[in-house]
C-alpha cells in the first residue's frame, strides 16, 4: 500500500532543463524521508509538485491518500509547507501572523490565539511576539515561518531546507519539534543541505541528482555502500598537502578528498589501527608535520562524493576536491 507521500515517474521540464526525470518516492506514514542532493538536483521542484504548487509534465502522486493532480484543494487541507524562504507578512506582528494562519484554516479565534502563543514560546519568539515582522532578523523570520507551517498540526509536512539561517540552538530546537511531530504520527519530507540533519532525523534517505533518484536507503545502508573506514589527516602547513596526498594515495583504496582551507586530506582505507600507525610513520619520514590524524566511519558527505563526484553544496560551505 502506498505511503503517506507517494510519487511515481514524476517528470518536469523547464525549457531544455529536465528538473525531474522520472522520480519515484514512497514515504510510510509517521516517518521522515530526507531528500538530499546538490543545488539544482530537483529537490525543490519535487516538493512544489507534491504540494500542488506545480503540475508535473507526467507521472502521478498522492499525498495523505489524495491524488495531487485531481484533488489539489483536498491535498492542501492535509499538509503543512515551509519553503526555502520565509513567507510571512512583515507588516503584521509575529502573533498576528500565526493567528491569521489559524483563522485561514477555520480555527476559532480563541483556539488560534492559544496555538499562536504556544508556537511563539516553542520557537523562542515570545519576547518579540508583538513586534512587526519586518523588525525581525532573518533567523527570526525563518522561525516564524516554520511556526506558521505547524499551526494546524497537519498529518503530512513538507520542509524545504528548514534550518537554513538558524543558529545551532534554534536548529536543535527545530529538530526536537520535528521529532515530537513524527512521534505523534506526522509524516515528513525534509530537504536539506545539512548532512548531519538528515543523519539525525531521517528514517530513510533519498539522494537525487540531475532530476533522478540515484540512491535510497537508511543512513547506515548508504554509508555501507561507500564502504570501509577513512584515514583523515590535518597537516600543519598548507605546503605539505601535496606530500600528504602522495602518502595517503599509497595506502588508500579509493579517491582522495582534499579540503584546502582546513588542510585536511581524507582517503578510504582497509586495515584499521595497524595501517594508521604505518601512515603516521610514513608521514613522519617524509617530514610532514600533522595537527590531527584519525580513523572514522564514512559520513553522508562521503556518500555524496561517492555518488555525485562532489560534496553536498551548502552545509558548512567546504569546497571539496576529488582526485
Amino acid at each position: 500500500m502506498p505511503g503517506a507521500i507517494y510519487a511515481e515517474g514524476l517528470v518536469k521540464t523547464f525549457g531544455d532543463v529536465r528538473a525531474l526525470d522520472g522520480v519515484d518516492l514512497d514515504v510510510p506514514e509517521g516517518t521522515v524521508l530526507g531528500l538530499l542532493g546538490p543545488n539544482g538536483a530537483g529537490k525543490t521542484t519535487a516538493v512544489r509538485v507534491l504540494t500542488t504548487l506545480l503540475e508535473p509534465d507526467s507521472g502521478k502522486a498522492r499525498v495523505a491518500g489524495v491524488d495531487v493532480l485531481r484533488h489539489p484543494d483536498q491535498v492542501r487541507r492535509s499538509i503543512g509547507l515551509s519553503g526555502q524562504f520565509a513567507a510571512v507578512d512583515e507588516y503584521l506582528t509575529g502573533r498576528e501572523n500565526l493567528r491569521m494562519v489559524g483563522q485561514l484554516y477555520q480555527m476559532g479565534a480563541r483556539e488560534a490565539k492559544a496555538r499562536a502563543s504556544e508556537l511563539l514560546e516553542r520557537f523562542h519568539l515570545a519576547d518579540a511576539a508583538d513586534r512587526v515582522a519586518k523588525t525581525y532578523s532573518g533567523g527570526m523570520r525563518r522561525r516564524l515561518d516554520l511556526a506558521a507551517a505547524l499551526v494546524v498540526s497537519p498529518p503530512v509536512m513538507f520542509m524545504d531546507e528548514p534550518t537554513t539561517g538558524l543558529d545551532p540552538r534554534n536548529r536543535q530546537a527545530l529538530w526536537e519539534v520535528i521529532q515530537e511531530l513524527v512521534a505523534g504520527g506526522t509524516t515528513l519530507l525534509l530537504t536539506t543541505q545539512y548532512l548531519e540533519e538528515a543523519d539525525h532525523l531521517a528514517h530513510d534517505i533519498c539522494v537525487i541528482d540531475r532530476g533522478r533518484v540515484i540512491a535510497r536507503g537508511t543512513s547506515d545502508q548508504l554509508k555501507a555502500r561507500t564502504g570501509g573506514e577513512r584515514v583523515e589527516v590535518v597537516v600543519h602547513e598548507p605546503g605539505h598537502i601535496e606530500v600528504a596526498e602522495e602518502v595517503l594515495r599509497g595506502f588508500g583504496k579509493g579517491e582522495i578528498a582534499v579540503q584546502r582551507h582546513t588542510r585536511k586530506v581524507t582517503v578510504p582505507v582497509v586495515g584499521g589501527a595497524k595501517l594508521l600507525a604505518e601512515v603516521i610513520r610514513e608521514l613522519d619520514a617524509r617530514g610532514v608535520e600533522i595537527d590531527d590524524i584519525g580513523l572514522r566511519r564514512p559520513t553522508l558527505d562521503d556518500v555524496f562524493i561517492s555518488l555525485t563526484g562532489h560534496g553536498a553544496e551548502g552545509g558548512d560551505g567546504a569546497e571539496e576536491e576529488v582526485k
